[in-house]
């Protein structure tokens, strides 16, 4: 049987879907899910908007656990952050085609 959680964990699971309620993050992490690893410049081009503002979503999801990234000389190159993400990402992507 399962029990519901404490206070403390259901505020972390509400803080990891707020990284999924910005269409433009969700836009990232499918970018992410499809390529696997991309830099800034890439990642601005596919979503259409500048740098500095995919460089705050970026920021948002490093904070939220979301994504990682990897230092390249001057670039750097981001990926999902673990197998947990894809799937929740997964998951979201075929529940929402299923409406």
């Amino acid at each position: 049987m399962q029990t519901v959680p404490e206070k403390e964990i259901m505020g972390h699971i509400a803080d990891l879907f707020k990284g999924f309620a910005d269409p433009t993050r969700v836009h990232i992490l499918s970018l992410l899910l499809v390529n696997q690893e991309l830099c800034v410049t890439d990642i601005a081009e596919a979503v259409e908007i500048s740098q500095s503002g995919v460089s705050h979503q970026l920021r948002i999801l490093k904070q939220m656990h979301l994504i990682k990234f990897r230092r390249d000389g001057k670039n750097l190159w981001y990926s999902l952050a673990d197998d947990h993400v894809r799937t929740i990402l997964q998951m979201g992507l075929e529940h929402a085609m299923c409406d």
